[in-house]
């Protein structure tokens, strides 16, 4: 019951639209006892063999239409309550999460949200729109057909309530069972999703390394722990369903038992007996539908635990500057004071006392081994990840006292991983603002290198990219988002190593033309690669998390230090791969034969 009460705030906003919903089920039920009314007065007429049927029976016609038109109007009012309610839920859910970090992704599987998000909200749509119906339709119909039985007969009308504590303990013992066996339904189902989500996502890999079989398997043991948890839950909901007919029949035998005696002593009409037996079916509906009722409020109770599991996880960022920050007011230099960082639950710091600075208008790249920092650095200045105070100034003033959202807006940060959406390379690049003229879309596809490689679609322009642009190569998805951060001409611009799966010929073209394009902002690569770095104002070498070596790349040449020795190393692989390179190309023209003659290699 707790957890259905906190559905409270969300049912005020339709409380109009309950309310009307309740009166029109209560009428509903009051038209029904009326028909036994009618009922009684026509037999006792033809009993005594006298009067007309006339009026009972336009009296009938009139409770059965106006019966009618109440059903219909509370069933719609109940159901409209439902959707309005699981339409609120899903929006507070999306919006909960587009506001959380990685942390919060890395502890909630994206199966296993799917399935609160859309699974659990359906049941507590159906536990509120059907199940409230249901649950309103059975009591007013148990106390309306109990206020009318007590006014035929007291006596009989008492002799009835006696096996109801039988029934009301074997539905509370019951109800606890149908709530632990539909929670645990509801999280295989995740398990269930989660499994599927993780399959498909990586079917490339799964295939590559002919795991098939394997995950076949695995979903196989994930599937039969879910169908046996549902068996378990049909079982219990079965059996209460079939319990709560057996112990409301016992009402009806006490009728025929109780009330055939008071009718052969005078005691009561036949009249009132016949509608006594209507009356008895108001009462028992509820009991015969006790079962269906329990399971729907269980699962949707269980539904509703689950749900607010995720919203009661506080947001990860918070923004404490919603009102936003003027355009005015400066976001350089970038200052990182004495910072120290670790992921939660790491006994190693992912940065240690780092200090360093970047001036208005410099390009910066920053380089270290894998597992330096250089990414984590990144995420601290645009509040992926949060900071401890202090330690990160943007303009002289503290990260987390900025808005989080104009914080997005004037860095902009292109990551490793390029992420594309199912739709046209157009929408993709305009993503941030989808009213972007087609020449801001091809200035900054240009600036990206991807111009040329746009020329080649059919479409242009509005070629679909698939799902995460799987129709593309990781060196074109890679140039998508970088063009997708030049396009926003943001002050400041993090480049997190996004030259990764792009040759050295189209990186150089592309930093080239990057430099005139930001010359009055402030860019920082970070990189692998000592090429990038070079023509970068000032590198700053990662160890570690700590600051290893800083200055222009003449300096650390000069210094003889780590960053000096990956040039080397980087310009002795290059030149090895360049005498490859050389000799593939003359045994390929050995194979094509000197002057046009081929040469073939003798049998």
């Amino acid at each position: 019951m707790h957890s259905i009460l906190r559905l409270r705030p969300y049912l005020d906003r339709y409380r109009r639209t309950f309310w009307w919903g309740i009166a029109g089920l209560l009428l509903a039920r009051v038209f029904e006892a009326l028909i036994p009314l009618m009922l009684r007065f026509g037999i006792n007429e033809i009993s005594a063999g006298k009067g007309s049927l006339v009026w009972p029976t336009l009296g009938i016609v009139g409770c059965v239409v106006a019966l009618f038109l109440c059903i219909v109007f509370s069933r719609r009012a109940i159901r409209l309550l439902g959707v309005g309610v699981a339409y609120d839920l899903r929006k507070r859910i999306y919006s909960h999460l587009q506001d959380q970090g990685p942390m919060f992704f890395g502890r909630n599987p994206t199966g296993d949200l799917m399935a609160r998000a859309i699974n659990d909200v359906q049941l507590v749509r159906q536990m509120v729109g059907l199940g409230a119906r249901t649950v309103l339709v059975l009591v007013f119909s148990a106390l309306v057909g109990l206020g009318f039985m007590i006014g035929e007969s007291p006596s009989l009308a008492l002799w009835l309530l006696l096996p109801m504590p039988l029934i009301t303990g074997w539905a509370y013992v019951l109800a606890g069972r149908v709530y632990d066996a539909s929670m645990k339904v509801q999280e295989g189902f995740s398990d269930l999703s989660d499994n599927v989500q993780e399959n498909f996502g990586g079917i490339r890999t799964v295939q590559a390394l002919v795991q098939e079989e394997a995950e076949i398997a695995r979903f196989s043991s994930i599937n039969q722990a879910y169908s046996s948890d549902y068996e378990h839950l049909i079982r219990t909901n079965s059996f209460l369903s079939a319990l709560m007919p057996v112990l409301g029949a016992s009402c009806t035998l006490i009728v025929l038992t109780v009330g055939g005696g008071q009718v052969l002593r005078g005691e009561l009409s036949i009249g009132a007996f016949a509608s006594f037996f209507w009356y008895i079916g108001m009462v028992l509906w509820p009991v015969r539908e006790a079962g269906n009722m329990v399971n729907l409020l269980q699962r949707g109770a269980a539904a509703t635990t689950r749900i607010f599991e995720i919203l009661d996880q506080p947001v990860e960022i918070p923004d404490r500057s919603p009102a936003g920050t003027p355009d005015s007011e400066p976001w350089v230099p970038i200052a990182v004071k004495k910072l120290t960082f670790f992921y939660p639950e790491a006994k190693k710091a992912a940065l240690k006392d780092l200090s360093l600075e970047i001036r208005a208008g410099e390009t910066v790249a920053i380089l270290g081994r894998v597992g330096s920092g250089k990414t984590t650095l990144l995420r601290l200045l645009t509040r992926i990840l949060e900071a401890p105070e202090g330690t990160v100034l943007l303009g002289g003033r503290d990260v987390r006292e900025r808005s989080l959202g104009e914080l997005r807006r004037q860095v902009a940060l292109v990551p490793q991983q390029a992420f594309l959406f199912a739709a046209t390379l157009r929408e993709n690049l305009a993503y941030d603002d989808p009213e972007r003229s087609i020449e801001e879309v091809e200035s900054a596809a240009q600036g990206a290198a991807l111009d040329s490689t746009v020329t080649s679609f059919r479409s242009g322009y509005d070629t679909l990219v698939g799902e995460r642009g799987v129709t593309l190569s990781g060196g074109q998805k890679q140039r998508a988002t970088l063009a997708r951060g030049l396009i926003r001409h943001a002050p400041i611009l993090l480049l997190d190593d996004c030259f990764s799966a792009v040759d050295t010929e189209t990186e150089e073209h592309i930093l080239s033309g990057l430099r005139e394009r930001r010359k009055n902002g402030t860019t920082v690569l970070v990189s692998h690669r000592v090429s990038t770095a070079r023509r970068a104002d000032r590198i700053f070498v990662l160890e570690e998390g700590r600051l290893l070596e800083s200055g222009t790349h003449e300096e650390l040449v000069a210094a003889g230090g780590f960053y000096a020795e990956l040039d080397q190393a980087q310009r002795r692989r290059g030149k090895l791969l360049g005498r490859l390179h050389e000799q593939e190309e003359e045994f390929a023209a050995k194979d094509a034969g000197v002057g046009g003659r081929v040469v073939r290699e003798p049998d």
